[in-house]
């Protein structure tokens, strides 16, 4: 299991809501923000923890994260909250039975390019 995961992005405050609005419908909260450092952490429902972090030039990474729902509305959740705060649509929420059976998932793209999935194995709705 993953403790935590780093992610570095170009406009802190955008970000910042971005990932609020995104992560909650999957459980996860903002339990630190520094602005003045500019750097936050989001703890989800079993501990693990990801932060973001400002970074000139940051734009230029990528990073692949996919986050486990418990169901499928909360896939549906996650996507129509993480576009509602600016993502781009990387792929809307649907089965994916090419990568297996009962995989569920959406795709959107945060203000930095970075991949965020959240993918749900459950059978049915």
């Amino acid at each position: 299991m993953i403790d935590h995961i780093s992610l570095r992005v170009a406009d802190f405050q955008k970000s910042l809501g971005f990932y609020k609005a995104a992560l909650e419908p999957l459980g996860y909260t903002l339990v630190f923000s520094n602005d003045q450092e500019q750097y936050a952490g989001f703890a989800g429902p079993d501990r693990e923890r990801i932060w973001i972090g400002h970074r000139e030039g940051a734009s230029h990474g990528y990073a692949h994260i996919a986050v486990l729902a418990k169901d499928r509305a909360t896939v549906r959740k996650f996507y129509e909250a993480a576009m509602q705060a600016g993502g781009r649509d990387n792929g809307g929420a649907g089965p994916r039975p090419n990568y297996s059976p009962t995989y569920y998932g959406a795709f959107v793209l945060d203000p930095d390019g970075h991949n965020i999935e959240a993918v749900c194995f459950a059978k049915g709705e």
